[in-house]
């Protein structure tokens, strides 16, 4: 399993309008939450790219689907004590600890995402595990699997925006949202939904497919046994009634209801009993198994793997298409981009996120595929294509790039992606520009361009101070032997900066200055004298062909006399 190492801690507490910062704990050698998105100061929330990119972007999961599972909810209702089993199934099925119980020992304590008990919040901004599991749907798909902790939403310390930045960001970049609740779904939790389902309801009419995939409603600590077990038959019965949409409810409490379905593929609930007393009120509960209630041991082992099975994987899904792991880190950038002012986004704003993220995504495949072909046509082990060919070469492969664009499915509308496919094509002509270059190199006759200038020109002046100096003008002479002097120091100065590879600046100049030598002076003369040669080698042709011209004939005898 890949691991991601040492990074740092990063916290901010609000208190009294002062900031403090705890003191970074020491570098962790094993797998580890790591903050990708980082709360500041003034109630905003920053991305770390570097740490995003260490984690996504390693070579054996850059380019596999990915599964992304979070959970958010309200701030100390045991989210992190929760995906800390995940983990502990992830590791048993995935990783290397193979034993037999995933559940661990009864005596092995609980790690993974730091959690504690308390009333006070623990967990701020969005943490990543450092370990992406790999695994193999039954398909024979292979896929990476992402677990986010968030930061609980309703503590004294965050305001409304920043539980629903933080929500905002858990449910657009999952592929399975657990909400995590306490004792029942309640109206006002469907409430805090309702800025989300209306940015599915813009995104659902723009494209035709509900934006997100599956909400797992967890209702923990449920106390009503008797109206419905425990599991997820006991939750399905239950959610059927809190989302059940009847004539006699108040038409906002539909409109809820039916953003809610419509905005979700799948929806589903799973009532959790209480995980014991001890767990509640121990100041020394560390998560030993031995210390929980059999009861909620058993509905993990039915909640878990319901979760987190290779059948019952869910990879995440954008506009229809599947997202892999160098995918997501562009979705983050571009959803992170859109809370960067001081007012809560209205939901078309999060709408032209996804579609600018989408969009991006298609520009990157398109220009990957068109590079892929040009460098099977020129790349660096190709031998000099000639410049007609080059061009038609990269006019074919541009027309197949666009087609790969327009062929991927796209949120925002053919007026929208428009800009994404004109800036796809100023950027595949900057690449050609760059194949064209590397192209020129291989051909030798450029390469020795500018020392046959500068060779050219020393003969030159040789030849004419030699004519000057037969005619007695010798100081037009010196003159010339002073510029064959200048010509040849300025080739061996080309050639020792070609050898070492210093003074580059230099060489450059002088090579620019044979290639306006080249175009201005000698290319015109050569050019001149070919046609000329051209045109005397013709008429020599044609004068032969109609051999010697024939002498006038004598009119008469009389003539020949006279």
């Amino acid at each position: 399993m890949a691991e991601v190492e040492g990074h740092k801690h990063r916290e901010t507490n609000y208190h009294e309008g002062e900031v403090t910062e705890k003191p970074s704990p020491p570098p962790r050698s094993g797998p580890h939450g790591v903050q990708v998105v980082n709360t500041g100061p003034d109630h905003t929330f920053s991305l770390d790219e570097e740490v995003l990119k260490d984690l996504l972007l390693q070579d054996d999961i850059k380019d596999r689907p990915v599964v992304v599972l979070s959970v958010a909810g309200a701030f100390r209702k045991g989210k992190s004590f929760l995906l800390d089993f995940f983990l502990r199934y992830l590791n048993h099925k995935y990783g290397s600890d193979g034993g037999a119980d995933w559940l661990g020992g009864d005596e092995e304590p609980l790690r993974g995402f730091n959690w504690r008990g308390g009333s006070e919040r623990d967990t701020t901004g969005i943490l990543m595990w450092s370990e992406i599991f790999k695994a193999t749907l039954d398909n024979g798909e292979k896929v990476a699997i992402v677990l986010l902790d968030t930061q609980g939403a309703f503590d004294s310390e965050s305001t409304v925006r920043d539980c629903a930045t933080i929500f905002a960001l858990s449910t657009m970049l999952s592929s399975v949202l657990i909400y995590n609740l306490s004792q029942n779904i309640q109206e006002d939790d469907l409430q805090h939904l309702q800025l989300f389902t209306e940015y599915g309801r813009l995104a659902l009419e723009d494209s035709g497919r509900t934006p997100f995939q599956r909400l797992q409603f967890l209702v923990r600590d449920w106390s009503f046994p008797y109206e419905a077990p425990y599991g997820a038959e006991g939750g399905q019965a239950i959610l059927q009634r809190r989302l059940k949409v009847s004539n006699n409810q108040h038409p906002e409490l539909q409109s809820l209801r039916k953003h809610i379905t419509s905005c979700f593929s799948e929806i589903a609930c799973f009532l959790m009993p209480h995980p014991g007393i001890r767990v509640a009120t121990s100041q020394d509960f560390d998560g030993r198994v031995k210390d929980i209630e059999m009861e909620f041991k058993c509905s993990l082992q039915q909640l878990v793997p319901m979760l987190l099975a290779p059948h019952n994987l869910v990879p995440k899904l954008i506009a229809g298409q599947r997202v892999r792991a160098k995918d997501l880190l562009q979705y983050f950038k571009s959803y992170m981009n859109i809370y960067k002012g001081n007012e809560l986004p209205e939901p078309k704003s999060m709408l032209v996120a996804t579609a600018e993220a989408n969009n991006l995504t298609a520009v990157a495949e398109a220009k990957e595929l068109y590079t892929k072909l040009m460098e099977e046509v020129c790349g660096g082990a190709k031998p000099y294509l000639q410049t007609a060919l080059l061009e038609a070469e990269h006019v074919r492969l541009r027309d197949k790039a666009l087609h790969a664009f327009h062929g991927k499915r796209k949120m925002g509308g053919d007026e929208f992606s428009q800009s994404y496919c004109n800036q796809l094509l100023l950027d595949l002509d900057e690449q050609f520009v760059q194949f064209r270059a590397q192209n020129e190199s291989k051909n030798i006759f450029k390469a020795a361009r500018t020392p046959s200038v500068f060779c050219a020109l020393a003969l030159l002046f040789y030849v004419v101070s030699g004519v000057f100096g037969l005619v007695g003008l010798y100081p037009l002479a010196n003159l010339c032997n002073l510029a064959m002097g200048i010509a040849l120091l300025t080739l061996v100065l080309w050639a020792y900066i070609r050898y070492s590879g210093e003074m580059r600046e230099i060489g450059v100049t002088i090579d620019d200055i044979a290639n306006v030598l080249w175009e201005n002076l000698m290319k015109p003369m050569y050019q001149t004298c070919i046609e000329k040669g051209m045109e005397h080698a013709a008429a020599a042709a044609a004068e032969r062909a109609l051999g010697p011209p024939t002498p006038p004939p004598a009119a008469n005898g009389k003539h020949k006399l006279l």
